[in-house]
């Protein structure tokens, strides 16, 4: 069973909402360059109250322009308080499921987080580059409704926006994932056979919880990081 957060009713009815719906929350650009399942990938929090319907939504890498965007693939609905892991395929959907299957194994092993939703993406000329990029999702009709940049990578470790509370983000992404931090940890497999015992260091799977809900005027929100933990199947 999907396990959401659930957001304090007295700041909705006091119409201040803690979030925007939809945030970019982790970023992994060299993943592609990794052994163990080789893809980069993303991560989207829906940080909102209710479901958010993505179906024909799309996503484009740091160009930002929604002609060159590809479609988000084997999900249409992201739970209220729910993350997705969206991890490059190619343009076909052919190497969906064996993508998934080996970033679950490399990250988690047999000890799966129940509940976790992994989806895919891909398409020509769509790639987040370890030198520097961004992510930005539209709607089906072409509005954007997040956006994330970010500069170069740090091998097998992930860029951390898991208490971002925006879903267009100006500033480039500079936070690097560290083990013990917002709920990160190291992969199971090794990033490269050449550096035995290296892993990978993220959060995949694990969201943002409110461990402090204030009321109106009586102080500011608060984010903790919970495990979320069967997943998600096409």
């Amino acid at each position: 069973m999907i396990r959401t957060c659930v957001w304090s009713a007295a700041l909705v009815a006091a119409g201040s909402p803690a979030f925007a719906n939809l945030v970019i929350t982790e970023v992994h650009s060299t993943g592609s360059s990794g052994e163990a399942y080789g893809a980069d990938w993303f991560e989207v929090t829906n940080k909102g109250a209710s479901a958010v319907n993505i179906t024909g939504w799309k996503m484009d890498d740091g160009s930002f322009n929604f002609s060159n965007a590809v479609n988000l693939r084997n999900i249409t609905s992201i739970p209220a308080g729910s993350s997705v892991i969206f991890i490059e395929s190619g343009s076909t959907g052919d190497n969906d499921i064996i993508n998934r299957d080996n970033f679950i194994a490399a990250w988690f092993g047999s000890a799966v987080p129940a509940g976790l939703i992994v989806a895919n993406y891909g398409g020509s000329g769509v790639g987040l580059s370890s030198g520097g990029d961004g992510v930005a999702l539209y709607d089906a009709s072409g509005n954007l409704q997040a956006r994330v940049s970010f500069g170069a990578g740090t091998a097998g470790v992930t860029f951390d926006n898991s208490l971002g509370t925006d879903s267009i983000v100006s500033t480039p992404l500079s936070v690097l994932s560290s083990v013990g931090v917002n709920g990160a940890f190291q992969s199971v497999a090794d990033y490269s056979s050449s550096s035995p015992g290296v892993k990978e260091i993220g959060s995949p799977g694990v969201i943002p919880e409110p461990t402090t809900l204030a009321l109106l005027g009586l102080g500011a929100l608060t984010l903790g990081r919970r495990r979320r933990g069967g997943i998600s199947s096409f």
